[in-house]
């Protein structure tokens, strides 16, 4: 199972970053290219622990969550399309510079390397094993380059 937590998965998924330019179009998904960007900077440092995040589980998150997450990360089968997105991660506007992001990304992607989040509370899935967390990151990744056609 591939999982941000291996190097070369790591370096796989930034030589696709790399690949992102202001001409990508959204396969699915009502999100421009700017605003994939910024989603992931903005996921990648809740889950790292970047600001000061509150980590709190939903109460719908709290019925099926766990049920959910185990269906996710089960096997090798990247997420469906057009999965919904917690309100918080939703990107509004347009404004925002692609190659600033695209570092912001890249950068976030590397310190998963050295990750210690002892905090971190999914919003739906709760509380998470660290080979959980490597998991949903690499497929959260590869889900949204994928919607990008990369």
């Amino acid at each position: 199972m591939k999982t941000i937590f291996d190097r070369n998965t790591r370096g796989q998924l930034i030589d696709r970053i790399e690949q992102i330019d202001e001409y990508k179009k959204a396969e699915w998904g009502k999100m421009n290219v700017l605003q994939m960007l910024k989603h992931n900077t903005y996921w990648n440092g809740w889950i790292l622990g970047k600001e000061s995040h509150v980590y709190k589980q939903t109460f719908m998150g709290k019925i099926f969550g766990k049920l959910a997450l185990k269906r996710m990360i089960r096997d090798e089968k990247p997420f469906d399309k057009n999965i919904p997105t917690s309100d918080q991660f939703k990107v509004k506007g347009q404004n925002g510079h692609l190659e600033p992001e695209k570092s912001k990304w890249i950068s976030l992607i590397k310190e998963y390397e050295n990750y210690h989040n002892p905090n971190f509370i999914h919003d739906f899935f709760g509380k998470m094993t660290e080979e959980q967390i490597g998991i949903l990151v690499y497929k959260h990744t590869d889900h949204h380059l994928r919607q990008f056609g990369i």
